[in-house]
């Protein structure tokens, strides 16, 4: 249970609980250091929350994971805070092409749907062949993802020289890739391997070649997780427990208003809780938030180059979604879902109409969690998530209207477009996957850009943040260091890419760079775990972290919860009556 009231001063701020803010608290505190996460929404975790209706339990964001297996990066990390952590699942079966006429499975033995394709298409082997040797290498390069570990703000001068070489060995095989995207781009890339077309048509959604090649790379690297059992939320619960655990705060329902700043050195914070303001004075402040929004509303206009704004505004981000979560009278086994990813889209349909907000022709991507967790829905029930690809700019911002104060409204209007877009996904999923779907659907509950974009406050509803390609490159727009001394970015911004492993390294690397400065010898054991100098036994060893004696108690999920009143209502009673706490504070 989080404390009640908030201290005037801190070592350090956190602003957000995203997986990036939580990774960065969570190591700060075994270090020592006094830690205060502040969160404008009621639980942590960003995009990684997940929601409860009635006694289902669904995720927000979460298509898969990576890098959570042994020796993985995530792995690595959450190592060091405790061995307690909640367990990625691995998966076989990984991702269902579907189109037009076609069905194919890729599963964690690539090397089968290879070799369906060699058969199938005669006239393409040799292509085929260097096309899965391409995304081996890409792979194998992922296994070393590990060693870019560390980001060049917490390097020395010749630490950043020796790392510059360990970059270029990682990216070798992703760079004779990076020219083809878009359209034309796609076609031309598509083309060096196949000459069919209907092995083209594969890929008909996809808007640059990588994305064709790497989920194949990840699974010959074994590198596809499901989220641990209880969902993705219990990620976050864990970092939360464990910085609760060394004595250090999380805070939730405050808004950080405005950045602290004396002589260009951030000093603290001023934030809002319901119509109370509260000072808060820090050493270090981490943004684990979004970089505009940070740079715009929460700092003077005149700490901010113009230049560094432009580039944010400029910068090429990750698309939203459509999410539609739905909740099942029957398991979806028996609507014939199974633990891949389903991939939905139509060769006949433009590359740019697949990610432009129409249901009828968009790609859609189907995911069944409660198979594989059952504990996410009541017994003998089921969930479903569909999603879409969107922006916010669709529909005039979704229909929405805006108040006096530039606030975003969502009246009549927009709640139909909701029910609109919903009804016609469904329809097609129908359709198209599973016959009689609809008859089983007991509710569903429908998120938009808008809906991402209310409870993260990341632009444009992102799920990501900013793509790792060569405008973003160019323009630096990923960065830990602000224009503001003792200001860093410890969340999706300061990285590019996204997903759970970039937050974690974002938040891992922040809290670094605040170690060089605070606690030079957690710094340097950490930094030689990171840089593979040191085991984790050698670390662990090192003076200058706190040991972790604890043991984390899971919660039950709605569904376990109401299995257990069923089977003891006493025992029922406690853990509500925990739960309200927990809530109230």
């Amino acid at each position: 249970m989080q404390p009640k009231e908030l201290k005037p001063a801190y070592d350090v701020v956190v602003i957000g609980s995203g997986i990036g803010g939580l990774t960065a608290a969570a190591l700060l505190s075994k270090a020592g250091l006094s830690v205060c996460v502040l969160e404008k929404e009621p639980h942590p975790g960003g995009y990684l929350a997940g929601f409860r209706r009635k006694d289902f339990r669904f995720d927000t964001a979460i298509h898969w994971l990576n890098q959570y297996r042994k020796n993985g990066l995530v792995f690595n990390i959450f190592d060091v805070l405790g061995n307690d952590y909640p367990k990625a699942v691995p998966q076989k079966r990984i991702r269902r092409y579907k189109g037009d006429d076609y069905e194919y499975l890729l599963t964690n033995n690539p090397d089968e749907l290879k070799e369906q394709w060699q058969n199938e298409f005669p006239e393409d082997a040799a292509g085929i062949e260097r096309f899965f040797k391409a995304a081996r290498k890409i792979g194998e390069a992922f296994e070393n993802f590990g060693h870019v570990f560390r980001s060049e703000e917490t390097m020395s001068f010749w630490e950043k020289i020796r790392n510059k070489r360990k970059l270029i060995r990682f990216g070798m095989y992703f760079i004779p890739h990076l020219r083809y995207t878009g359209d034309k781009g796609i076609k031309k890339g598509l083309s060096k391997y196949f000459k069919n077309e209907k092995l083209k048509k594969i890929f008909s959604a996809d808007s640059e070649l990588l994305s064709c090649i790497v989920p194949i790379g990840w699974a010959y690297s074994n590198d596809y997780q499901s989220p641990p059992h209880g969902g993705g939320q219990v990620i976050a619960e864990w970092l939360e427990h464990i910085i609760q655990y060394y004595g250090q705060e999380t805070h939730y329902r405050y808004e950080v208003t405005q950045v602290l700043i004396k002589e260009n050195t951030a000093c603290g914070v001023i934030c809002r809780r319901r119509d109370k303001e509260y000072k808060i004075e820090s050493k270090y402040v981490i943004a684990a938030c979004d970089a505009p929004a940070l740079y715009e509303k929460m700092l003077p206009a005149s700490s901010v180059p113009d230049r560094l704004k432009t580039n944010l505004q400029a910068a090429e981000l990750y698309s939203s979604s459509v999410t539609i979560s739905i909740a099942l009278d029957c398991p979806v086994e028996e609507l014939g879902f199974n633990e891949e990813l389903i991939h939905v889209s139509s060769a006949e349909v433009p590359r740019s109409e697949h990610i432009g907000g129409n249901p009828d022709r968009t790609e859609i991507s189907i995911l069944a969690p409660s198979f594989r967790d059952p504990s996410l829905a009541p017994e003998g029930q089921g969930t479903l998530i569909l999603f879409m690809p969107a922006y916010m700019e669709f529909e005039k911002q979704w229909r929405t209207e805006k108040d006096k104060n530039g606030n975003l409204v969502r009246g009549t209007a927009y709640k139909e477009l909701k029910v609109e877009i919903a009804k016609r996904l469904i329809e097609r999923v129908e359709k198209k996957v599973a016959p009689g779907l609809q008859k089983h659907i007991l509710f569903y509950d429908v998120a938009t850009p808008v809906t991402h974009w209310r409870y993260t406050g990341n632009t444009g509803g992102s799920m990501m943040a900013t793509k790792p390609n060569r405008l973003n490159m160019v323009n630096k727009v990923a960065t830990y260091h602000t224009p503001v001394k003792n200001l860093l970015v410890g969340g999706h911004w300061a990285e590019l890419g996204g997903g759970v492993p970039i937050a974690a390294k974002a938040g891992a690397n922040a809290a670094l760079i605040v170690l060089k400065k605070e606690n030079k010898i957690a710094y340097q054991a950490l930094a030689d775990y990171f840089d593979y100098k040191k085991d984790l036994e050698q670390l662990l060893k090192c003076p200058a972290f706190i040991p972790y004696y604890g043991e984390w108690h899971q919660p039950p999920t709605p569904a376990q919860k109401k299995k257990l009143r069923e089977q003891n209502p006493v025992i029922a009673a406690e853990e509500d009556e925990e739960e309200a706490d927990g809530d109230e504070s």
